[in-house]
């Protein structure tokens, strides 16, 4: 049995190896190699099918992810997600606990599956998907290695139910499918707070195909089991919605939900959080709806020197939801010119011009969490007058 993080770390990177995956630190090496593996008309197929994933229904998606687990293609393609993957297993290893018998909803081709039921062959693992593509080659794999602890189902959740009772229950970015969905607006663009409608938190679950999957994924969790979820919420607009929808269906926090943070070869992805929970009354950890701590320095004008920045940079620039605090600290503020648009969706977006501390300042604000202030001296008005006509241009 492995203890350390680090032997879990090096035995999944030779599990990745076996399943034909490569590490990158270059997008020019990855793509080079991406080019040698893969001829131009299955690209061409891919990118092909990824839009029609990005715009379309569920049966979009699942031919994605048919397409995907083609054995040509899944190396080169999951080669992409090789720290994801790295993440989420060795997290995801250090929680199995107790638990006899585990569930990996939307397993996909089963990299990580089949690495949790090597690595614990105690247990038993079943894993679900609603590519049947991708089911065959897990299973292939599984074979392969002799796994008896180890079962694949395919089974489409939003048209059919789940089988079973476990103990434990593992979603990671199976939930939530809808990446391009904003989420939930605050109230207005002056707070980061959103309003407690039962409506709004109903139309996104169903939108997002959240409810049904996250109800039936509830319904075969024991009792005294726990569940572990990741998605693409780390927004705040996302986040909120997504944690009531656990709260509302008596999940609780185990521990403080962790940001996830990987590359995909050259970019950098801010992820999750990963959420560990389970039914117990005695969980006590609050739900956070704030956003998290960013980078954001607050400005002082006794300090900031424009001879710090680059060249043609501004005094202060911060692009970062602490943007607010800071432009609400701003000294006798004067509004010279602001436009606040309310768009049919219902998202409402401000743009202001002003004055401060003796120097000239652009506030952006809109209510899905995004924020910016731009201050600079009288010398360089003109820019932030151009920057605020163009914002103003395209608002609804």
């Amino acid at each position: 049995m492995l203890c350390s993080s680090d032997e879990i770390r090096t035995t999944l990177r030779e599990h990745l190896a076996w399943w034909g995956l490569r590490h990158f630190s270059s997008d020019r090496d990855y793509f080079a190699w991406q080019r040698q593996r893969l001829p131009y008309e299955d690209l061409k197929r891919l990118a092909f099918h990824a839009e029609q994933k990005r715009h379309g229904d569920r049966h979009d998606e699942i031919m994605f992810y048919d397409v995907t687990a083609h054995p040509k293609i899944y190396p080169v393609l999951y080669s992409q997600r090789y720290e994801y993957y790295e993440e989420i297993g060795v997290r995801m290893t250090a929680h199995f606990g107790q638990a006899e018998d585990i569930l990996d909803f939307g397993c996909g081709i089963g990299v990580l599956t089949v690495f949790y039921a090597r690595l614990f062959p105690e247990k038993n693992f079943v894993g679900i998907d609603r590519s049947s593509a991708s089911i065959v080659v897990a299973r292939e794999r599984a074979d392969k290695l002799g796994l008896r602890n180890l079962r694949f189902e395919c089974v489409d959740v939003d048209v059919e139910p789940l089988s079973g009772s476990y103990d434990l229950v593992v979603a990671t970015h199976a939930l939530v499918q809808a990446e391009q969905d904003r989420g939930l607006p605050s109230r207005n663009w002056r707070t980061f707070e959103r309003a407690h409608d039962p409506s709004q938190q109903l139309t996104f679950e169903r939108r997002t195909g959240l409810a049904i999957r996250l109800d039936e994924l509830c319904r075969v969790l024991n009792s005294s089991g726990r569940m572990i979820v990741s998605e693409k919420t780390r927004q705040l607009a996302r986040r909120v919605p997504f944690q009531r929808a656990l709260a509302n269906r008596g999940l609780r926090l185990v521990e403080r939900p962790a940001p996830i943070r990987y590359r995909t070869v050259e970019e950098v992805v801010d992820d999750g959080p990963f959420y560990v929970l389970d039914r117990r009354s005695e969980a006590t950890l609050d739900w956070d709806e704030e956003p998290e701590q960013d980078q954001g320095q607050h400005f002082d004008p006794h300090t900031v020197s424009m001879s710090a920045g680059a060249v043609n940079a501004p005094l202060y620039e911060n692009h970062w939801p602490s943007a607010q605090t800071t432009w609400e600290q701003l000294k006798d503020r004067e509004v010279i010119r602001e436009t606040t648009r309310q768009a049919p969706d219902g998202r409402q977006v401000h743009a202001e011009r002003g004055r401060s501390h003796g120097q000239h300042y652009l506030y952006c604000a809109n209510t899905f969490d995004q924020r910016q202030l731009v201050i600079d001296e009288e010398a360089r008005v003109t820019m932030l007058d151009e920057y605020y006509q163009e914002i103003t241009r395209g608002l609804p």
